[in-house]
């Protein structure tokens, strides 16, 4: 059950979101301690880690190894829509989901677009780079 009595933020979750959403910070923060699915980011995104420290440190390249990494990029793609839809919320959509009970209503501005360009920027060098590297090693190179 959703707590409707605090107000939530916008810019706080959407900044949550980008900066603690793997270990489901913006979850906690809007949903609350018994949220199950705020406690799912933390584990997958560690096992999903440690595929990663098996691929890069390691040089493991088995089954396990790429489901992991699988789990990794699953739960950061994840992580970026969220950040996504959260930021890109209109104040009215978001006050009636989330901030009907209590009054209060938002006037977030330029905050939350500016976490959503962030996040948009922080994604296309990640799978700009991710990609490289994995063509890299697909055709043979260094």
């Amino acid at each position: 059950m959703i707590d409707q009595t605090g107000f939530k933020d916008r810019f706080i979750a959407s900044l949550l979101a980008l900066l603690t959403g793997v270990f489901g910070g913006h979850r906690f923060y809007l949903h609350g301690w018994r949220d199950p699915w705020a406690w799912v980011h933390g584990p997958l995104f560690l096992a999903g880690l440690y595929g990663l420290h098996r691929f890069v440190q390691n040089g493991q390249d088995d089954t396990l190894t790429w489901m992991l990494l699988g789990v990794f990029v699953a739960v950061v793609i994840a992580v970026v829509v969220q950040t996504l839809v959260i930021g890109l919320t209109s104040d009215e959509k978001w006050d009636a989901r989330w901030n009907a009970a209590n009054g209060r209503r938002s006037a977030n501005g330029w905050g939350p677009v500016l976490v959503v360009i962030f996040a948009l920027f922080m994604s296309v060098g990640s799978l700009t780079g991710g990609l490289a590297y994995v063509l890299q090693r697909f055709f043979g190179g260094a």
